[in-house]
């Protein structure tokens, strides 16, 4: 007679978490509410998140199981959000396969010597879970504490990551990256499928640790016109989201001033296609099209604006959402540093009061 197998804690959690609003949103299902979330929720607005983190920095918290499981429960305690977000950074894979790069104040990601050759990409070796095993008992001990509400794993996109290694930091005109994407277009093609790997493999290790959905960030993507994305970005992606296609969460791709790339993103193989604040979500249902859901889209300095304009604002979200079959309101970034917490609980309230059946 063959012996009984317990569930996993993951998949308990998993289960636990599957009929959520937020995960049902994401499948397309029917809804109690519009589930609300917020990008970068998990940190910078809130005092308690400031308090924890002082005068640790950023790499080294997001390294310590203790810091991220607090920090990622601090805004599901404080605003009733419908899911939990894996505080993290982009590059934490990066620095766990050897990359010189450290988050500096002010700036974000600054890399000690940029990746622009061949012999460059030796560096970046293949990610293994030995790496990170700071990301799997931290999500271990999430899952256990969150109970019904999920946790999103996320990882940065492979344009992203190889914008910051080639340019060695943050870009506004990405010229390095656009040297190496169009001048040497080979290299850049194995670039983005290492970085490809690499992503995948953080994102698997999230979900195999329990993580109920993931997020791509590719925040600087929108500085590419539609044809280079086609050609020179879009296989990468969609080699990542095909990687974890059969491991059963939901996959959300969100990028910054993606407009014209939104019928793109949602080619590339995303459940969950995240829209910035530029266009309304009705007009960004049409450049998607059928069989997505939409994330989004309330501009994140609304919310500067006092309690009468933000719910105005976030009604006509929901009303360009309202025939929308899969709709996870969230803002159109992250959560800007100087933002009142309270500005953020009052907007759950709104949208889960406005939107209850």
């Amino acid at each position: 007679m063959s012996e009984r197998t317990e569930p996993s804690q993951q998949q308990t959690g998993r289960t636990a978490a599957h009929d959520s609003a937020f995960l049902r949103a994401c499948r397309r299902e029917p809804v109690p509410h519009t589930p609300v979330w917020f990008m970068r929720q998990a940190g910078r607005s809130l005092p308690e998140y400031r308090k924890v983190r002082e005068g640790i920095p950023m790499l080294e918290s997001c390294m310590r199981p203790d810091l991220v499981t607090e920090i990622t429960l601090q805004p599901v305690r404080r605003h009733n959000v419908d899911a939990a977000i894996f505080f993290s950074d982009i590059v934490v894979p990066l620095k766990a396969i050897g990359v010189d790069l450290d988050i500096k104040p002010g700036v974000g990601p600054v890399v000690a010597q940029p990746i622009r050759t061949r012999a460059d990409l030796d560096r970046l070796r293949a990610l293994d879970p030995s790496d990170v095993p700071y990301v799997t008992e931290a999500i271990g001990l999430l899952t256990a504490e969150l109970g019904t509400t999920p946790l999103i794993g996320f990882a940065g996109a492979p344009f992203t990551l190889a914008s910051y290694l080639v340019e060695g930091g943050p870009s506004r005109n990405h010229e390095h990256t656009k040297a190496l994407m169009y001048g040497d277009p080979e290299l850049w093609a194995d670039l983005l499928d290492r970085l490809a790997d690499i992503t995948a493999a953080f994102l698997k290790i999230q979900i195999e640790a329990g993580a109920s959905a993931v997020q791509l960030f590719d925040s600087w993507v929108g500085a590419l016109a539609p044809a280079d994305y086609r050609r020179s970005v879009m296989p990468a992606s969609t080699k990542v989201f095909d990687a974890v296609a059969g491991l059963g969460v939901p996959r959300i791709h969100f990028g910054v001033g993606t407009g014209e790339l939104l019928g793109l993103m949602g080619e590339a193989g995303a459940d969950v296609v995240g829209v910035d604040w530029r266009i309304p979500m009705d007009e960004a249902v049409r450049r998607v099209g059928p069989g997505k859901a939409l994330q989004g889209n309330l501009d994140p300095a609304v919310l500067f604006a006092g309690r009468e304009a933000v719910e105005t604002k976030a009604q006509e979200v929901l009303d360009a959402a309202a025939d929308l079959e899969g709709h996870v309101f969230n803002l159109g970034h992250g959560v800007l540093p100087t933002t009142d917490p309270d500005a953020l609980t009052r907007l759950v309230e709104y949208v889960h009061e406005r939107t209850a059946r």
